[in-house]
């Protein structure tokens, strides 16, 4: 009996501040990993390695390669808080069309300084893999929530259907900052340089004055 209890000896307690570290540096190393190359090269032994890491404690504390991928998902909807404070970009919000205007405008700037969510945002084009659902579902899940905290009591104009308008306006936005990053134009239109992207900004304003007056 004293043999078996001696066999099975418990693993000892991580202290929480080095527990917290090493989630922390393993979470970058899967974000970067993800950035550099997307999910074809992305696995526990990819993530350990470049975390400098024994990659059972990626077992240890995410329970796997899937609740690796709901950190960086919850991760991401972090993204949209960080980014896009909503008391940024200058101005009270009085219609609703002033709520989607900030909207784009803030999702357009932080969108283009991210390259792991543009990855995400390409991924969601061209595949449709259960792992690149839950990065989309939680983007998604993050933004729809800032619409509702930012907008209060605010309501859309009657006879507006806004969530097909804001998901055309969101997907507008999202394709010329892929086009941007992958080539610098579109439709013969320049996104190379910053006073490209103003001009985008002014176009995105007048479109959505057309549809929320």
């Amino acid at each position: 009996m004293a043999a078996g209890i001696l066999a099975t000896k418990q693993q000892p307690e991580v202290p929480p501040r080095n527990r917290e570290a090493t989630q922390a540096r393993i979470l970058r190393a899967a974000s970067e990993l993800l950035a550099e190359s997307g999910f074809q090269n992305f696995g526990i032994n990819a993530v350990a390695r470049r975390a400098g890491c024994d990659k059972q404690l990626i077992y240890r504390y995410f329970g796997g390669m899937d609740g690796l991928v709901d950190a960086i998902g919850v991760e991401l909807a972090g993204w949209v808080e960080d980014k896009m404070p909503p008391d940024s970009g200058g101005g009270f919000l009085l219609t609703y069309g002033d709520l989607v205007e900030r909207l784009l405008l803030l999702f357009m700037e932080a969108l283009r300084g991210d390259p792991l969510m543009k990855k995400i945002i390409a991924w969601e084009i061209s595949e449709n893999s259960p792992q690149v659902r839950r990065l989309s579902e939680s983007r998604s899940k993050a933004l729809a929530n800032w619409i509702d905290r930012v907008r209060g009591s605010m309501a859309a104009p009657k006879g507006a259907e806004p969530a097909v308008i804001n998901a055309a306006l969101i997907g507008m936005v999202q394709h010329l900052v892929l086009a941007g990053e992958a080539g610098g134009r579109f439709a013969g239109i320049s996104l190379a340089s910053d006073k490209d992207w103003d001009k985008v900004g002014q176009a995105v304003r007048k479109l959505v004055r057309g549809v929320y007056p």
